[in-house]
């Protein structure tokens, strides 16, 4: 990764922009440089409608038409979109309660999700429910960090999925939070928490080495950082090598913009969450120079609701 970047973040409009060796995107994006864009979400909470007309600072927001809207748009502007969720797809509105989690997939594999990791209220139907509702999702669940080969699960979770976009190859792998002490243990069964740190390390090598990839992304359901040294996505960064980008669950944190980290190489990894409910939906772009060893981000938050822009 490059040791010299120049950032202009708008924090009012939620955009940051990274350019290479002090040159604007605009330039980068000319000549040849191959781009993507990530799409992603996290901690839905089953959230299907938008929020209600109620007076609170998510009045409004969210809703899955709206999301699908969004998305469409995005798709019909730019060529190579990746979109990805964090976990806690399900728990938090009557719908999970009716549907144990159908609905929820269904919408999802009709927006296009392309990956998602498992988050700990995945569980609250136990493996059973999970099972269930997994025809319905179109799109794999990865977990590196869950061992499921004593449970129904067995073979249904992967542990990481490789994308082709364009000329860039992209690989996304999935880790979890410890589940005991969390979920009630007859919900998960004989599920084996691995540590992550070790697994990422693991994992991020085979991806960049082994299978070649350009850009590796963690979707992680660790929580964004803890005060009491739990492993988080700060500390994921900072103790792994070869992860590019962290899109973080769990602790609803609503990230103004992504947080730059130096890993155990002193490379750069960026993490990202947008909140919960559905009400934000995280946008990067990222360039990537013919070489394919650098590249340049810009990112945008983008509230959900029938006019976002």
């Amino acid at each position: 990764m490059l040791s010299r970047r120049r950032f202009i973040g708008t924090l009012g409009k939620g955009a940051l922009v990274a350019g290479i060796g002090g040159f604007p995107l605009e330039v980068l994006a000319a000549g040849g440089r191959h781009k993507i864009t990530v799409l992603h979400t996290n901690d839905t909470h089953s959230h299907i409608d938008p929020w209600p007309q109620d007076g609170s600072r998510l009045a409004g927001l969210g809703g899955c038409a709206q999301r699908a809207a969004l998305i469409s748009r995005i798709r019909s502007q730019e060529e190579h979109v990746l979109l990805l969720d964090a976990g806690d797809i399900f728990q938090g509105t009557p719908y999970f309660n009716m549907y144990g989690g159908e609905l929820e997939f269904k919408l999802m594999s009709r927006m296009g999700y392309d990956a998602a990791t498992i988050g700990n209220h995945d569980f609250d139907a136990g493996l059973q429910g999970l099972l269930r509702q997994m025809p319905h999702a179109n799109f794999p669940l990865l977990s590196a960090n869950y061992d499921f080969s004593r449970t129904v699960l067995n073979g249904r979770v992967e542990p990481y999925r490789i994308f082709e976009l364009g000329k860039v190859r992209v690989g996304v792998f999935g880790l979890g939070v410890q589940l005991d002490g969390l979920v009630p243990s007859k919900l998960f069964g004989e599920t084996r928490y691995i540590e992550p740190v070790k697994v990422a390390n693991v994992i991020a090598s085979q991806l960049k080495k082994d299978n070649a990839c350009h850009y590796v992304i963690c979707l992680s359901h660790l929580g964004y950082s803890y005060a009491d040294g739990r492993v988080s996505d700060v500390t994921l960064a900072e103790q792994t090598r070869h992860i590019d980008l962290i899109i973080g669950g769990h602790t609803h944190t609503f990230l103004e913009q992504p947080v730059r980290i130096e890993n155990s190489n002193g490379s750069e990894v960026w993490i990202n969450q947008v909140g919960w409910a559905g009400v934000q939906l995280g946008r990067l772009d990222i360039w990537f120079e013919k070489s394919f060893r650098q590249n340049s981000l810009s990112y945008k938050t983008v509230n959900v609701t029938y006019y976002a822009s």
